[in-house]
C-alpha cells in the first residue's frame, strides 16, 4: 500500500566510541549526506535532520538538506524526534521514520516497507524491521540486537542476547533467530507522548530504547526482510567496512 510519511534523521556530533561521526568521510562524501540520499530515494514526502550541532547544519547546506536545529539536553534520537512533531505541529497518526544517522548503507525499500508497514497496522504505535537469521545463536554478539515476535508479527521483546534460545539443537528449516533493524516508523501522537514515559527496568539492563515502549503496552509491528540494512556505524573500524561494501556495489563511487 502507499502511504504518506516523512523522515526525520536525528544526528549528533558528540559520541564517545567516534566523535563527529555524521560528518566522517565515506567514499568522497560525509557519511550523513549518503544517509539523506538514501531517506530521498525512500519516498518520503519530507526528509530533514534533527541536530543541536551547528557543523552538522553547516554540512548539510552543503547537500541542500533541511535541518531542523533542536535542543541539546535531548537524551536520546526519539526524544529529539518528539521536538520535531510538536515544531512541525503534525497531526497525530501522521508516520515518522526515524532513520539513523549512522545507518549508511539502509535500503531505501526498507525505509518505505517500514512506513507501510505502520500504515496498514492501525493498532500498533510503531513499526520496526527484522532479518531472519541462521546460524550458532549462542555465538551471535551482544551489540547485534535479536527480537522476537508473536504469531502476528508483533514484538514480543528485544534482547542483546541470544533469543530464543536453543535447548535442543533442531534443524527445521525455521530461522535460528532474528537481527533487529535499527529502524523506527511511529504515530507522531506516540512521539509526543515518548519522553514523558518513564524509563524502564528492562531499557536500562538491556540499553534498549525500544522496552521502554513494550513495557509501557505500545504495540510495536515488524516484518521481515531479506536485505540487510549493512553494518551501523560505531566505529572507525565500522566506517572502514562500509566503505568496502559501497566500493564492492560501485567501483566507481569516489568519482560520483
Amino acid at each position: 500500500m502507499s502511504c504518506s510519511f516523512i523522515t526525520v534523521i536525528p544526528a549528533r556530533y558528540q559520541s564517545s566510541r567516534f566523535p563527529g561521526k555524521p560528518l566522517a568521510m565515506l567514499c568522497g562524501k560525509p557519511m550523513l549526506q549518503h544517509v539523506w540520499e538514501k531517506a530521498l530515494a525512500g519516498g518520503a514526502e519530507r526528509v530533514l535532520v534533527a541536530t543541536d550541532d551547528t557543523r552538522i547544519a553547516d554540512a548539510c547546506a552543503g547537500f541542500d538538506a533541511e535541518v531542523l536545529m533542536t535542543d541539546r539536553s535531548h537524551r536520546s534520537g526519539t526524544d529529539r524526534l518528539a521536538e520535531v512533531v510538536d515544531r512541525l505541529a503534525l497531526d497525530e497518526a501522521a508516520i515518522v521514520v526515524n532513520l539513523q544517522g549512522d545507518e549508511p548503507l539502509m535500503p531505501p525499500a526498507h525505509i518505505r516497507r517500514v512506513a507501510e508497514l505502520l500504515a496498514a497496522c492501525p493498532e500498533a504505535g510503531m513499526s520496526t524491521l527484522l532479518l531472519p537469521m541462521h546460524g550458532p545463536v549462542g555465538e551471535v554478539s551482544p551489540n547485534v540486537v535479536k527480537a522476537v515476535t508473536d504469531r502476528q508479527g508483533f514484538a514480543l521483546y528485544f534482547s542483546r542476547a541470544p533469543i530464543p534460545w536453543p535447548r535442543d539443537e533442531s534443524d527445521d528449516g525455521r530461522p535460528d533467530w532474528h537481527r533487529h533493524l535499527g529502524i523506527y516508523a511511529y504515530r507522531a501522537g506516540l512521539l509526543r507522548r515518548y519522553p514523558a514515559l518513564p524509563v524502564s527496568t528492562l531499557e536500562r539492563r538491556e540499553s534498549l530504547e525500544q522496552l521502554r515502549a513494550l513495557e509501557h503496552g505500545v504495540r510495536i509491528i515488524t516484518a521481515e526482510v531479506t536485505e540487510d540494512g549493512g553494518p551501523g556505524i560505531d566505529t572507525p573500524a565500522d566506517l572502514e567496512r562500509a566503505q568496502a561494501l559501497l566500493r564492492a556495489a560501485d567501483p566507481d563511487i569516489n568519482s560520483a
